[in-house]
């Protein structure tokens, strides 16, 4: 790893929600474009702040993002990943994801990024950050 590197540490919110006819969908929003990954769709959250747990970003990201209020949620999976940023300074990643199917709210983007519901199958089809290829990879795996 580059000395330079710097790790960026994030909480991960997958959003599931289940229609009448009983498919599972996740919520997604769209990275604006002039943003780091600009213009690709992701699973929302943010970084986590200088004292601050990782459960406690979680809940303020998805509020601060899609404005619903998280219940519970439980941990799928850890995933580090890294950026080769052009000046030569890499940037890593190390995601914790959490599955969030109990919430207050309807999952809506607050920050004029796109959004949507998907399902699994309509995941694979969608331009993601490399980082989160992993969780859709961990996603297909439980459903199988």
């Amino acid at each position: 790893m580059n000395p330079m590197s710097k790790t960026i540490y994030v909480a991960v919110g997958v959003i599931i929600s289940t229609n009448e006819q009983q498919l599972t969908q996740y919520f997604l929003t769209k990275r604006l474009q002039h943003t780091h990954q600009g213009g690709k769709w992701e699973f929302p959250g943010g970084k986590v702040e200088k004292d601050e747990t990782v459960a406690q970003a979680l809940y303020r990201e998805l509020k601060e993002e899609i404005d619903i209020e998280v219940l519970t949620c439980s941990l799928l999976t850890k995933i580090n990943h890294t950026y080769a940023e052009e000046q030569g300074e890499d940037k890593t990643v190390c995601l914790e994801v959490f599955i969030v199917d109990n919430y207050l709210g309807e999952p809506s983007a607050q920050e004029g990024q796109g959004q949507g519901w998907f399902s699994l199958e309509e995941l694979l089809q969608l331009n993601f950050p490399k980082a989160n290829e992993a969780i859709i990879t961990k996603l297909r795996s439980q459903t199988l």
